[in-house]
């Protein structure tokens, strides 16, 4: 496996092309596109944040493999809507940061916080959801922005939710990160759709 920010392919670029064609052939709401991943998928998320917000009205990362890149453009990007989730049991991708593939990745903490200051957003509120979910939503961001963490005690790389195999590691039944996300998405189209 590669990081998805040093594969040598332009996988965004890739996407571009794909959501072009998809919505010259196909009846496409433009204030409707999303992306969603899971390990290398959620940090190739992140990179999507940063380079196509414009295109893409919301992003939901689970279990992210932010590697260095996954943030490249994110200086002159604006604010976006990102939900993420994320197991403190998370043996692959730790929640505390750590090596992988060669690739030193952030711990949760950081990462988040450089999205909240990308956001322009204030501390978070945190909520508990059951005995081992907790919410953590960040207040007063940008407009057409938000930030949202699932915290997972005891999550492994799996997706919260799953009725089959997602990953290694415990999964959480107390919250389906599909029906949040989709919630989430259903609550931030993109403000300008391009026609």
């Amino acid at each position: 496996m590669e990081d998805p920010a040093t594969a040598g392919a332009d996988d965004v670029r890739f996407v571009g092309d794909l959501l072009d064609r998809l919505q010259a052939t196909l009846c496409v709401d433009p204030a409707r596109i999303y992306a969603t991943g899971k390990s290398e998928g959620g940090g190739f998320t992140a990179l999507l944040a940063c380079r196509l917000p414009h295109r893409i009205a919301a992003f939901a990362t689970v279990s992210g493999a932010f590697y260095p890149g996954t943030d490249k453009g994110c200086a002159a990007s604006p604010p976006v809507p990102i939900v993420d989730f994320h197991g403190t049991g998370d043996k692959i991708i730790s929640y505390g940061g750590g090596v992988s593939h060669g690739e030193h990745y952030p711990a949760m903490t950081d990462w988040l916080a450089r999205w909240a200051a990308h956001d322009r957003c204030t501390d978070p509120a945190s909520t508990p959801i059951g005995a081992d979910v907790t919410e953590l939503s960040w207040q007063g961001c940008a407009p057409d922005a938000a930030l949202v963490h699932y915290r997972i005690a005891g999550g492994g790389h799996t997706w919260p939710g799953a009725l089959t195999d997602s990953g290694p590691g415990a999964v959480t039944h107390t919250i389906s990160a599909t029906a949040v996300m989709w919630a989430f998405f259903a609550a931030h189209p993109l403000a300008s759709a391009p026609s």
